[in-house]
């Protein structure tokens, strides 16, 4: 099997739960603490974009930072690049985990959703 990437937070259940799921599947995992080593402007675009969702759906909108910095009015009026921007220079704004293959991944833990696309990698 390929090694994956998961960006993840150690102290977040959800990426802990992912990381077993992966593991108990026989994924080698790169494991990147998204708060210590948070990806750039440049990196979270191409996630983005392999992701094939709203950049919307990269922004951890139930954590302490969106909530405090009132994020839920401000985004729709930034554009891309300042979303981006905010992502990269806060590793909690950002959902998680973030699990990388080549040109798949995939935001967030969902078992099932796992299954479909990580089982067989």
């Amino acid at each position: 099997m390929s090694q994956l990437i998961v960006y993840h937070y150690p102290k977040c259940s959800t990426c802990r739960n992912a990381v077993k799921w992966l593991k108990e599947q026989g994924h080698d995992l790169e494991l990147r603490h998204i708060v210590e080593q948070t990806p750039g402007v440049d990196e979270l675009s191409e996630l983005v974009a392999a992701s094939g969702l709203e950049l919307k759906k990269f922004f951890n909108t139930s954590g302490e930072v969106y909530k405090r910095e009132n994020l839920k009015e401000k985004l729709p009026n930034l554009s891309e690049r300042e979303q981006l921007e905010l992502l990269a220079g806060e590793g909690k704004l950002i959902k998680r985990p973030i699990v990388k293959l080549g040109d798949k991944v995939t935001v967030g833990f969902k078992e099932d959703d796992f299954c479909r696309i990580w089982e067989n990698e």
